[in-house]
């Protein structure tokens, strides 16, 4: 079985005492590729230097909402200059974020619209960051076109309502700890119905850790317990749970199988 984590942090500091271990943690799952997110100016190059170390993780680069307000001109090229690597599968994660109040809401919209309009030049999916601002993602999303690009809601937390929407422009939606979480009545019920073709699995580590380790560090190896907790909402084993969310993230993001995976 192999699994893909879909969004991950792991040159975050939590990690610097034992990357290496956990990398091989994950590994060691079933987890045989990761994407992991640079979203500022510190995690950009950090990010880049694991996708040259490691030949399973890649990158999405962008940058992140509650960074808009130290976002300067030059950024938005430095950006675009990186994804001409062959291990930069997307932006993102882009968005917006109305829960920490770091960068005004106009200057987090601005920015993902400039966003918006470099992966549509570039062609590139997109990585979208929603905390409560369901309706103004959807009205940018829309405005923007970025249907032309699709990508992947990250960590999706909306209603079936927002969710139809963002199906509707071409989107992924990616579930990570909270569907494993007892009283999370939402996520569950927009995963069971979200089409197996558009739905991938991630971890969000070092954050949201799934049960039953949840309080500790997250980490790429728990993604295994996000696809057994998406499998039994789904009603599907496991192992079918893992292979389509597999292909799903390999189709999504334009990564070729190695000749050695199976198909």
């Amino acid at each position: 079985m192999e699994l893909f984590d879909t969004h991950t942090h792991l040159d975050a500091p939590q990690f610097d005492g034992d990357r290496e271990e956990t990398i091989a943690r994950a590994f060691e799952s079933g987890v045989t590729r990761m994407i992991n997110i640079g979203f500022n100016r510190e995690t950009i190059p950090t990010t880049m230097s694991l996708t040259e170390k490691y030949d399973s993780i890649y990158a999405a680069i962008g940058w992140h909402p509650v960074d808009a307000i130290d976002f300067r001109e030059g950024d938005l090229e430095w950006i675009a200059s990186l994804c001409a690597h062959p291990k930069v599968v997307a932006i993102g994660e882009i968005g917006l974020d109305y829960y920490w109040d770091t960068s005004p809401k106009d200057v987090q919209q601005a920015l993902l619209r400039r966003q918006i309009g470099l992966a549509r030049e570039l062609n590139m999916p997109i990585v979208i960051h929603n905390r409560d601002a369901h309706e103004d993602i959807v009205k940018i999303l829309r405005e923007e076109k970025a249907s032309e690009v699709g990508g992947v809601m990250h960590s999706f937390s909306g209603s079936w309502e927002t969710a139809k929407q963002c199906l509707h422009m071409g989107f992924h939606l990616s579930f990570g700890g909270p569907v494993t979480f007892k009283n999370a009545r939402v996520p569950k019920e927009v995963l069971k119905e979200t089409p197996m073709d558009r739905l991938l699995i991630e971890t969000d580590s070092p954050y949201l850790t799934p049960h039953p380790f949840r309080g500790k560090r997250n980490e790429s190896a728990h993604v295994r317990l996000v696809a057994e907790a998406a499998a039994e909402i789904k009603g599907l084993h496991l192992e079918e749970l893992s292979k389509k969310t597999y292909a799903n993230a390999l189709e999504r993001f334009g990564i070729q199988r190695n000749p050695e995976e199976k198909g």
